[in-house]
């Protein structure tokens, strides 16, 4: 009898709990701890970082070509950041963060990804074949820029765990280290003319009772 009073009290309290969570929202460009793994926060550090170092670099003010006019802006095209982390990293959202901020700078221009491709590809075809649009103002094939800079890199982590022990108190240690490393390379030349690295890292206490 004492064990099914039991088990009723504890389904009372779950429910309980339940009926008073909630959810609200929260400033974006706060920092997130709730775990260890890849978050928020990171992803912010590290496209800021390397957003400010590349609109700093020297080598990438301008690069003259023929047929630029007087635009002498870098002509980039954002690259892919391979994930060789342990996690599932959304590695496209570090990549479109920086180039969000680059573009917003005004000293870059980017042609666009294989995605807008597609999408560019799909509309001219549209124009030219479907009959719909006035020929004398349909986009013709042929006319994009040609990017002069490639910009990609490499998310890498290492990672640590310290068990439970008498010595730890019981408590858990976990450590994990992140680096990013982001290039510049001259399509023309195939030099890397600029390269940038950041560094995070994080640690998690466990205890009996949960982290601290």
């Amino acid at each position: 009898m004492s064990t099914n009073l039991t088990v009723l009290t504890l389904i009372a309290a779950l429910g309980i709990t339940s009926a008073c969570s909630s959810t609200r929202y929260r400033d974006a460009g706060e920092t997130e701890t709730v775990n260890v793994d890849w978050g928020s926060t990171d992803l912010q550090t590290f496209s800021e970082k390397m957003a400010t170092s590349l609109m700093s670099a020297q080598q990438l003010n301008y690069l003259e070509r023929p047929g630029k006019s007087d635009d002498k802006r870098i002509i980039a095209y954002m690259g892919g950041i391979r994930n060789e982390t342990r996690e599932h990293v959304n590695t496209t959202a570090v990549s479109d963060a920086i180039r969000t901020q680059l573009l917003q700078s005004g000293k870059f221009r980017f042609v666009v990804d294989p995605h807008g491709q597609g999408e560019i590809s799909e509309q001219v075809r549209f124009q030219q074949e479907s009959g719909k649009v006035n020929p004398a103002t349909a986009i013709q094939f042929g006319r994009q820029l040609g990017a002069e800079v490639v910009v990609y890199g490499s998310l890498r982590d290492i990672r640590k765990t310290k068990g439970r022990s008498l010595e730890s108190a019981g408590s858990k240690l976990e450590d994990v280290y992140f680096q990013f490393v982001l290039n510049a390379a001259n399509v023309e030349t195939g030099e890397i003319i600029w390269s940038d690295l950041g560094e995070i890292r994080k640690t998690q206490r466990t205890g009996l009772f949960g982290a601290r």
